[in-house]
């Protein structure tokens, strides 16, 4: 059976992972938050990019461009846009 000393030191290790884990809850929930805004704040450019992308589709009718003719599909490419990180 465990003595008094021993029930006292686990109270104290409880308590101080009890901190730690408040304190990580904390830390990932203003990650989150800012990953959140950044992602709102992006929306816009989001949406003009998809403007300007539609517009370039509607008109590759009127483009006579080597890459804007139609041919066997033979392999996939993805292009990406992205920021600095």
């Amino acid at each position: 059976m465990p003595g008094v000393r021993d029930i006292k030191r686990r109270i104290r290790s409880v308590k101080s992972t009890q901190q730690i884990t408040k304190a990580m809850k904390m830390v990932a929930a203003a990650k989150l938050r800012k990953t959140q805004g950044a992602v709102v704040a992006s929306r816009p450019y989001a949406h003009k990019l998809d403007e300007v992308l539609g517009r370039i589709v509607a008109s590759a009718k009127e483009i006579a461009h080597p890459f804007m003719t139609k041919r066997p599909v033979n392999s996939v490419g993805i292009i990406l846009f992205t920021g600095e990180r």
